[in-house]
């Protein structure tokens, strides 16, 4: 900030400096020089402190005790501290700011001597003199005197702010030649004439000035630093800034550095949310930037604007430097109903560029075996459109049933992640699913074998209005799924199976979440015995109703085996607390049933209760909740632990 100076002060980089011909005179100090040391007698009683009104603490106190053993001949304790006359002007950011730089609120609690107290308290007070007039006070006095309080001396600040500098006069030279966008940079700047000269507007008017000027499409605009000139004759100043905004210009063509084996420019230009002939926007630069960086694939993203050969456009200069591409995972792991689990995966996340991953994948389980070879692009065309593909063998034992089954399936989707949280998500699918079963008759338990030959295409959309991905605290979600099937087994047959689900985040208190939701489910067009077990509607699990082993509850066949249904109906209710520190409680009550019917009546629900855990980290909350059935079925477990991250819902 370039400053010049008229009978006083100047403001230098948001922060008051003044001359030293324009400071106050020091405050006269607090203690006495000290007698030549062959005239002391360490046993003789200490003097009374001149001109503060404090005698020296009674060495025979307590709190003077330790200091009078050592035999110090100037005594150490404990003082208090306060500053007068800053209610009148307001001053909570000044306190604040004040006490984190303060001698004496740092060193508060300590024993100090007289010494020590009285550089102190000419420290605060030029550091007090030196704030206020960052706020625009710049006769600022402060005086220091020690009163005495319950037998300990309390420095006391005495400001005396004086009278509050305004601006008669606020250039910005040469924003006119921004033409018709002049008026909204000036806006944009903000600070204007009877504005109080305070630093921190200044500060935040330059700040939004250079960012407002890039965004109304000046991508080389210069801005100066601010000149404020302070008259302390008329108690007044100007201020004035150079601006230089250029032309404004249109986006052009993206260029990408050709070594950087990763993404050529078309690909970037899919990334980017700006297309060329649109408005030059200095945030739509960084958000390129960020979305590069987000892929996983480079470990640099450098990119700016450069001239273009037409001068009414500029250029998006792009270079990269790719990152590691392979990523190996293990995961290990045991589930009430689900078994042990262990889980290997290898992905080349650019294989196939631009964003074209290849994982293989494989699961050995007690209860589940599984390989899986899975192709995924990201930005396929747009900026968060996947591609998926996938190929899988599997063998899955559960209570209900016991199915081998091969599936291909592909998918088209909009996802949401935590760089870059989506207001609305979809997908489109298609599924082939060849799979052999085994389940019992459910009035016999009798054991059965069937092969079932499905297509399916599943269609989902969701709305997300809450604040947080992985740990909301206000606002809605909503989903739906939909998916057409067709079956073979023994004949053809078609049914639909269709979700929703809705969750409301409300904050009730200090630190204190209510969070609700509800499921609903359907399958229309087919009885629950004809259509194949594994596609059928299950409760009971962490993500289900806690409290419950994984898809648990529901009708039951003779031996006491879930057989899923045709309809379901779920809610949770939970308070979500913060306890202490990165910590949080979460009592929570869930309820909800498998019914046999095309709709779910409400009746016969299983309701679940308990506590939780949580865990705030930086990428989200880890979860733990332990949950104990309320009306659980024979042979349901009386507890039940669940461990995963983010929210239950």
């Amino acid at each position: 900030m370039l400053v010049r100076v008229v009978c006083g002060a100047i403001i230098v980089n948001g922060i008051v400096a003044v001359p030293a011909s324009a400071q106050q005179a020091p405050a006269p100090p607090l203690v006495v020089p000290p007698a030549p040391m062959s005239d002391v007698d360490p046993n003789d009683a200490l003097a009374p402190l001149p001109d503060i009104g404090v005698d020296w603490p009674d060495l025979s106190t307590t709190a003077a005790a330790p200091a009078a053993t050592r035999g110090d001949v100037g005594a150490s304790f404990r003082y208090g501290w306060r500053i007068d006359g800053l209610d009148a002007i307001g001053g909570a950011l000044l306190r604040q700011r004040f006490r984190e730089l303060s001698v004496l609120a740092g060193a508060e609690g300590k024993e100090a001597n007289a010494a020590q107290l009285d550089r102190r308290a000419r420290q605060d007070a030029d550091l007090l003199v030196t704030l206020l007039k960052g706020e625009g006070y710049y006769d600022a006095v402060v005086a220091t005197r020690v009163e005495r309080q319950d037998r300990r001396p309390v420095v006391v600040l005495a400001v005396t702010p004086g009278a509050l500098y305004r601006f008669t006069g606020v250039t910005l030279a040469g924003v006119e030649a921004a033409g018709a966008k002049a008026a909204t940079l000036r806006d944009a700047f903000g600070v204007k004439p009877e504005d109080a000269v305070n630093a921190d507007a200044i500060a935040a008017a330059e700040s939004n000035l250079r960012t407002r000027i890039g965004e109304e499409g000046f991508p080389f605009a210069t801005v100066g630093d601010p000149e404020v000139v302070v008259d302390r004759a008329t108690q007044t100043a100007t201020l004035a800034m150079e601006v230089a905004p250029g032309t404004a210009r249109r986006f052009g063509r993206i260029t990408v550095n050709a070594d950087n084996k990763v993404f050529d420019a078309a690909h970037v230009q899919d990334i980017a949310r700006f297309k060329p002939g649109d408005q030059y926007e200095t945030s739509e630069v960084d958000d390129l930037r960020r979305a590069l960086v987000q892929t996983g694939l480079v470990s640099t993203a450098e990119v700016r604007a450069v001239p273009a050969a037409d001068p009414n456009a500029v250029d998006i200069a792009v270079r990269l430097e790719p990152a590691p591409p392979r990523t190996i995972a293990v995961e290990l792991g045991y589930g009430t109903g689900e078994g042990a689990r262990s889980e290997v995966s290898w992905t080349h996340r650019n294989l196939l560029p631009p964003e074209g991953a290849v994982t293989l994948r494989g699961v050995a389980g007690t209860r589940e075996q599984l390989g899986q070879i899975t192709f995924r692009r990201n930005n396929f065309h747009a900026r968060d459109r996947v591609l998926t593909a996938q190929l899988s063998a599997a063998h899955l034992r559960r209570d209900a049933f016991d199915a081998q089954t091969i599936s291909l399936s592909a998918a088209l989707e909009r996802q949401t992640n935590i760089f870059f949280q989506k207001t609305w998500t979809w997908s489109l699918g298609a599924e082939l699913v060849a799979t052999d079963e085994r389940d019992v008759i459910a009035s016999t338990g009798q054991p059965r074998r069937r092969t079932f030959l499905i297509g399916a295409l599943p269609t989902s959309l969701g709305y997300d209005g809450s604040d947080d991905l992985l740990n909301p605290t206000r606002g809605f979600r909503l989903a739906g799924r939909v998916s057409p099937e067709v079956s073979l087994q023994d004949s053809v047959f078609g049914y639909t199976r269709v979700q929703f689900d809705a969750s409301k985040y409300q904050p009730v208190g200090d630190g204190v979440v209510l969070a609700a939701r509800i499921r609903l489910g359907t399958i229309l067009g087919a009885p629950r015995d004809q259509i194949a077990p594994s596609r059928r509607f299950y409760a009971g699990g962490g993500a289900s109703v806690r409290g419950y082993s994984f898809q648990s509850i529901g009708p039951r066949d003779v031996n006491n085996d879930p057989i899923g249904g045709r309809s379901l109906a779920e809610f949770a209710v939970e308070a979500r607390m913060k306890a202490f520190g990165n910590f949080g409680v979460v009592p929570f009550l869930d309820g909800g049933n498998i019914y046999t019917g095309g709709l779910p009546d409400l009746s016969g629900m299983r309701y679940g209760a308990g506590i939780g855990v949580r865990y705030y980290s930086n990428f989200g909350p880890i979860r733990l909740d332990v949950g104990t059935p309320i009306n659980p079925q024979p042979g349901d477990p009386r507890i039940a632990v669940y461990v995963s991250l983010g929210q239950a819902f």
